[in-house]
């Protein structure tokens, strides 16, 4: 094992907890802010490894990140309550299908061109179909669940980040370009009036302060490790060991929705932010996993790859929503919950002044972090059963 200032359990575990919380208090600063924690600790993780204070490699890593991202999948869903759904109206409807399947199809063209090119490359189509339905977390938990390298896991999550920020900071310009754009409004006359958008003045207060007790955690632990242990023994019985993995991650999934539904399940607080936690400690693992050398190598192809894929999943979301006539602002929500998350795109409705269509964009978000999973895992098996890989 290489010389390093930290190698022993009881000293790794400091680290990684320690590098999530300073990860979590950076950002209070712009820079680190935009980065967002997720790739934060992973690039604060590559430092530590590379600078020989922490090994790239050891038991530890694999212990920790083995439990920490089917609990963290557990407990984002335990909010998404199906009910919900009633408040989607058939427009919105249709521009979130049209969001995750333009993700799907292109994801999947694209993937079997750059399949080839890189390493575990079937694999990487699987985990951008999963972060552009669904976020960083949908990445992450799809990367688990195909089994990729660590090497893998860092490089996407670099390329979704140069790709994504200049993505996002134009879906947050979008709205104000697309209201005075004579051109547009002739080409897309589909939109809603003012007062449409203004509303009643009920909507999701998105900066207001969270209130979640010891025993919602408790209670949320609880549940996961429950929905964890039984999707483990699950998919032992019923898949063999080629997809035992992946068909974990789905019974996980799956079992959370389910228990999501039940009323008493619904008054747990927190789970965005717990969930968020332990997937971080996850992810410093993957920085620490990283030779600066190698990554570079490897970035190249993947960040094309996530350029063609996005772009090519924006156009032809913007055909299929022309054709069904959709107003604008459906669309414009649909593609940033899905490229991005439910809260962005609220706050996308916020900064827009959409007051009314704030919960729509979150609503969309839960709901497309939910398929997210489900698409991103039969993505991957089809480009790889195709390329027979």
């Amino acid at each position: 094992m290489e010389k390093t200032v930290f190698s022993t359990p009881e000293t790794l575990l400091l680290v990684m907890f320690m590098t999530v919380s300073v990860g979590l208090w950076l950002q209070k600063f712009k820079v680190f802010k935009s980065l967002g924690p997720a790739l934060t600790v992973i690039i604060l993780g590559i430092v530590l490894s590379n600078l020989k204070i922490v090994p790239v490699n050891h038991d530890v890593y694999g212990i920790l990140s083995g439990y920490c991202i089917p609990l963290s999948i557990c407990i984002c869903l335990l909010s998404l309550d199906l009910k919900e759904m009633k408040k989607l109206t058939k427009e919105p409807i249709i521009a979130l299908i049209s969001a995750i399947l333009s993700v799907c199809i292109m994801a999947f063209i694209f993937g079997l061109v750059f399949a080839g090119k890189i390493d575990e490359g079937w694999k990487v189509a699987g985990m951008f179909v999963g972060t552009y339905t669904g976020g960083s977390a949908n990445l992450t938990a799809i990367a688990v669940g195909l089994d990729a390298a660590r090497e893998t896991i860092a490089a996407a999550n670099a390329a979704d980040y140069v790709i994504g920020i200049p993505t996002l900071v134009f879906m947050f310009a979008a709205p104000a370009i697309l209201k005075n754009s004579k051109k547009f409004q002739k080409f897309w006359p589909y939109h809603h009036t003012d007062d449409e958008l203004l509303g009643e003045g009920d909507h999701t207060e998105l900066m207001a302060s969270k209130e979640w007790s010891i025993q919602d955690i408790a209670w949320m632990l609880s549940l996961a490790f429950a929905v964890f242990a039984v999707a483990s023994w699950l998919s032992g019985v019923l898949f063999g060991e080629g997809f035992r993995s992946a068909g974990r991650v789905i019974l996980i999934t799956t079992f959370s929705i389910i228990l999501a539904q039940f009323p008493r399940v619904k008054r747990l607080r927190g789970n965005f932010d717990l969930g968020l936690y332990v997937a971080l400690l996850f992810l410093t693992t993957i920085g620490f996993a990283v030779n600066l050398k190698d990554f570079f190598g490897s970035t190249l192809y993947i960040t094309v790859f996530c350029f063609c894929v996005v772009i090519g999943c924006t156009i032809l979301h913007l055909v299929i929503t022309r054709i069904f006539k959709i107003r604008y602002e459906y669309v414009l929500l649909s593609i940033v919950a899905a490229i991005s998350d439910g809260p962005t795109a609220a706050l996308v409705a916020s900064s827009a002044q959409w007051k009314s269509l704030i919960n729509i964009g979150l609503l969309m978000g839960v709901i497309a972090g939910a398929c997210g999973n489900y698409a991103g895992i039969t993505v991957a098996y089809l480009i790889k059963g195709t390329l027979g890989m």
